[in-house]
């Protein structure tokens, strides 16, 4: 993740006489929303509407009530995060839908700031997000932000300043090796940690935490690298690359839903912990090939309270964060309660749970293990968990990977209409295209094989016509073209 070149700072001079931070907070998180409401009421509804003129008066009285104590407020957008004159807005349930639909506006645009002086009024609101919505609506990505300020500035738009985001790149060489070994070790920590358990000595706690504190670290510094990782699935360690690649998802979860990064240790230790209950199922039913039976499917579901009974345990449980304990117990308990172990008193899911429960549910349900040989596509995968209430995931984390890792996940192969096939490798940074992903080219027009890791482009590239270059047509099995996804992210 991009932090702010130091929070204290990120206000500019306007910061050192600010209101208290739980003030300029609970301000921000106020403004945000007026924003998102009024650029929705605007989008609905004629400009002379009610509503829309309601939206506008609330945006317009939260901005000056900051401003009386701000002077100027500097809206940064960083990562996934927005900061109010260096003061990180936390995301929560309520607030996520708003906060990341503004966040997404930005980017379209490629705003990584966005400057509000004293002097703002309704008539400049109302011009900057009537501006915002038409220019999303037609212009080209590269040309948004230039347009938008040269309209702003012929309608006298004086008191309001958008600056570019700095680029960030994608994974280098470099990321991808860091992210390859960052894996290899978390992996190898895992299944030392399930053998030990298996013969009857703890893990070694210190070496797990290390492990977390890299993955955690490499999904800051580089999310995409690290998730593409997680299609590097290995048949043979199912049990032990399942927990890494949960352990990625569950923390690239927890960022973008603003946890800190003390919380996403925490997150990430819980995820690589929550299948520890396996190590107490015989080998002989984990690997069993074909269908369970009755006696081996009950087996199988008493691994959550297992998992909790052994962490309990451990000689060191102390050093154990106690939402590991209970997310091992709750992960497969859906959010109705309807999945297993079964619950005596009502109970409400932790949210460390219900983040673990989506990421399990999506890598299993996309890798290929001895009892399924064929994977359901990884698209098929996320609108199964989307529309399927009996799937029992909790929606709005559902919706936060979908915008993690796109409608088209890293590593679902893809027909395109050039007649190439291509490996997605990761979600397009414009979100509302997120049905024009990046991609790696592997077969090309004349169907050879491209080198690796493949030629990478921008689905939402047009030609000088302003068509698009390249759509999907399908998803397809990689199998059938002799492709593996994972040798496109190592």
């Amino acid at each position: 993740m991009t932090q702010p070149a130091g929070s204290g700072a990120a206000g500019g001079g306007a910061a050192g006489q600010s209101a208290p931070e739980g003030q300029l907070r609970q301000g921000g998180r106020s403004l945000l929303l007026a924003l998102y409401t009024a650029l929705r009421s605007i989008k609905m509804y004629p400009v002379e509407n009610t509503t829309v003129q309601k939206s506008l008066d609330d945006l317009d009285a939260s901005a000056r009530s900051l401003l009386e104590a701000e002077v100027e407020l500097e809206i940064r957008v960083a990562g996934d995060f927005l900061f109010v004159n260096g003061t990180r807005l936390r995301v929560e349930l309520d607030n996520y839908a708003s906060f990341s639909h503004i966040l997404a506006m930005l980017r379209a645009f490629e705003i990584g700031v966005l400057h509000i002086r004293v002097g703002m009024d309704r008539r400049e609101w109302q011009i900057f997000l009537g501006l915002l919505l038409s220019i999303s609506q037609k212009g080209q990505l590269d040309e948004r932000l230039e347009d938008l300020q040269e309209r702003l500035e012929a309608a006298k738009v004086i008191h309001l300043e958008v600056e570019r985001a700095q680029a960030e790149g994608g994974a280098s060489e470099q990321d991808r090796h860091q992210a390859k070994r960052v894996y290899s070790e978390g992996v190898a920590v895992t299944r030392d940690m399930v053998t030990g358990i298996r013969l009857g000595r703890g893990p070694r706690l210190k070496r797990v935490k290390r492990a977390v504190q890299l993955v955690v670290d490499q999904v800051l510094n580089n999310e995409m690298s690290m998730v593409g990782m997680t299609t590097v699935r290995d048949y043979d360690e199912y049990t032990f690359t399942h927990s890494v690649n949960v352990c990625i998802f569950s923390v690239a979860l927890g960022k973008k839903l603003g946890f800190s990064k003390v919380q996403l240790y925490d997150l990430g230790m819980t995820a690589l912990l929550h299948d520890v209950g396996k190590a107490r199922v015989p080998a002989e039913i984990l690997n069993k090939v074909g269908s369970l039976d009755e006696r081996e499917w009950k087996f199988i579901q008493q691994h959550p309270w297992m998992g909790a009974l052994t962490l309990f345990g451990l000689r060191a449980y102390e050093e154990i964060p106690y939402r590991s304990i209970l997310v091992a117990h709750e992960h497969h308990m859906k959010m109705d309660l309807t999945g297993y172990p079964k619950t005596i008193r009502p109970r409400t899911l932790g949210m460390f749970s219900r983040i673990v429960s989506v990421a399990d549910g999506f890598d299993a349900a996309t890798t290929r293990r001895v009892y399924t040989t064929t994977p359901i596509e990884p698209d098929q995968v996320l609108k199964e968990m989307w529309e399927n209430p009996k799937r029992g995931y909790d929606r709005v984390v559902v919706k936060a990977l979908i915008n993690l890792i796109g409608v088209y996940p890293v590593g679902t192969c893809v027909i395109l209409d050039t007649l190439e096939v291509a490996i997605v490798a990761g979600p397009n940074p414009d979100a509302p295209q997120l049905n024009r992903p990046l991609v790696r080219i592997a077969v090309d027009v004349d169907g050879a094989t491209v080198p690796l890791p493949g030629n990478q482009v921008s689905l939402a590239e047009k030609d000088e016509g302003g068509a698009y270059k390249r759509s999907i047509v399908k998803v397809t099995n990689p199998a059938r073209f002799g492709l593996t996804p994972g040798d496109y992210f190592v």
